[in-house]
């Protein structure tokens, strides 16, 4: 049986995020935990997580599961989303604090002079960005598949990650400004968007992570 850890430091849907796995995948065991152990045993670890970058940050170290998250992306499939992907860079505007570091590149927040609307009429757009928008697939990969390029996936985040390798970039949104909204390599793919609460296109990408091989 296939185990899949969601790692609970205190922030995000976690229920929502077990929920959805289960459905797609249910002959797996999903577990919500904050024990290091059950995360390095887990074939398979999701990091998901909403609200502000220090607290988070803080939150992973206080629980002992900084480690646990960087092991877990250094040797099995891994799914980042939101400040689950946030987190996987070196550094965030939010609270000015570090991340873990794995991928080159910062985290900005959308500049509110670039804030307006696509179509010409001038209007301004909110921070933060919240609902419905597409994503561009950059290139293939294992957890696009059946996936239609610029499907629309749920958005909740004023942040977005600026990557310095642009060959880690897999998805990219536009929202006043192009950001990047999906990164992947080797074992890792992470989204800015959330999958669980993304109806078709999000249960077939959490159903493609748990099919990958990488």
């Amino acid at each position: 049986m296939t185990t899949v850890a969601v790692v609970d430091y205190g922030m995000g849907n976690l229920r929502s995020v077990a929920k959805a796995i289960e459905h797609v995948a249910p002959t797996a065991k999903v577990l919500v935990t904050a024990d290091p152990a059950q995360v390095a045993a887990a074939d398979r670890v999701v990091v998901p997580g909403q609200g502000a970058m220090p607290d988070c940050m803080r939150q992973l170290g206080e629980r002992g599961l900084r480690q646990a998250v960087i092991d877990a992306a250094a040797n099995k499939p891994f799914l980042g989303i939101c400040i689950g992907l946030q987190m996987l860079f070196e550094h965030s505007e939010e609270g000015d604090v570090p991340g873990l570091g794995l991928f080159p590149g910062q985290v900005r927040r959308f500049p509110e002079e670039a804030m307006f609307a696509t179509d010409g009429s001038g209007s301004r757009l909110k921070v933060p960005h919240m609902g419905w928008n597409g994503v561009e697939q950059a290139e293939p990969h294992p957890l696009w598949h059946d996936i239609a390029n610029g499907s629309r996936f749920y958005f909740v985040h004023s942040y977005y990650v600026e990557p310095v390798s642009p060959e880690v970039i897999t998805g990219s949104t536009v929202y006043g400004i192009p950001f990047t909204s999906a990164v992947a390599r080797g074992n890792i793919f992470a989204v800015q968007f959330h999958p669980e609460k993304s109806a078709q296109a999000g249960l077939a990408l959490l159903g493609n992570f748990m099919r990958w091989s990488p």
